[in-house]
């Protein structure tokens, strides 16, 4: 069974925390030294960050932690090897998290087929259509059982929240808003009337609510109105202030704290 699949079924009462970073910032050899302290540290899965020079989707935090990377040399063929050597060492879900250009210009079979080797269950492309996915993605991976993890905001409409729950699996990404990636103090009524909107849809997959979570407040939201929450620019920022994954994660629970 994926790694994913098993979290979810394995944990149906517990609330589950991920955690992003981008691979190759602030070190260039980081990635599994940040992966082992977050499993050793009780987070349940973990997204590692392809670098891009273009990252629509992220706040001003996580862009500069792509341009750090790329000037470190990190290249998806390097993070392959980094996680090559870490995969006999860690139990929970590991996802990708890019942009298509970047996983297009290395071959999706090739990505799909070195992500089963390297031990990755799923992947988070987030400006990939969904007809694509349906039409020469979804086949790919499906043969080497790599979740793709489709998004959904405040403004996808219901049959397309329908679609996306009807052909994947793993679970879905509740973005809290349409806005970029960066943490907020709390997440306003609209926001919360949306969390409810989707819960009241009764999802076949469950899901994981990220983007601006990075504190007690908006954690305890996300946990209210889903499976799970999904942490990144909190976490990145940490990382990069104190240079170490350990004292980033504790820096990281206790902010979650207030």
């Amino acid at each position: 069974m994926n790694k994913i699949n098993r979290l979810f079924k394995e944990n149906p009462d517990r609330k589950l925390l991920s955690v992003y970073f981008c691979a190759g910032c602030p070190t260039p050899d980081g990635t599994g030294e940040v992966i082992r302290t977050l499993e050793s540290k009780g987070i349940d899965m973990i997204e590692v960050g392809i670098p891009f020079s273009d990252p629509l989707a992220d706040g001003p935090v996580i862009q500069s932690a792509a341009t750090t990377a790329l000037k470190n040399g990190m290249t998806l063929k390097k993070l392959f090897a980094q996680l090559r050597a870490v995969k006999d060492e860690v139990g929970i879900p590991l996802l990708l998290m890019g942009y298509l250009n970047v996983i297009l210009h290395y071959g999706f079979e090739r990505f799909c087929r070195d992500c089963a080797q390297c031990g990755i269950s799923g992947a988070i492309i987030p400006d990939l259509p969904f007809k694509d996915y349906m039409e020469s993605i979804k086949p790919v991976a499906d043969r080497y059982d790599l979740k793709i993890i489709m998004m959904i905001t405040p403004e996808t409409s219901q049959e397309r929240i329908r679609l996306i729950d009807e052909h994947t699996d793993g679970f879905i990404y509740m973005v809290s808003s349409a806005s970029i990636t960066g943490a907020q103090q709390h997440f306003d009524k609209a926001r919360l009337d949306y969390f409810d909107r989707i819960s009241a849809m009764q999802l076949r997959n469950p899901r994981m609510i990220g983007f601006g979570i990075s504190n007690r407040q908006t954690l305890e939201s996300a946990w209210q109105h889903a499976e799970g929450a999904i942490i990144g620019s909190r976490f990145v920022s940490l990382l990069n202030e104190t240079g170490s994954p350990a004292l980033a994660a504790d820096q990281l629970f206790e902010a979650l704290k207030q």
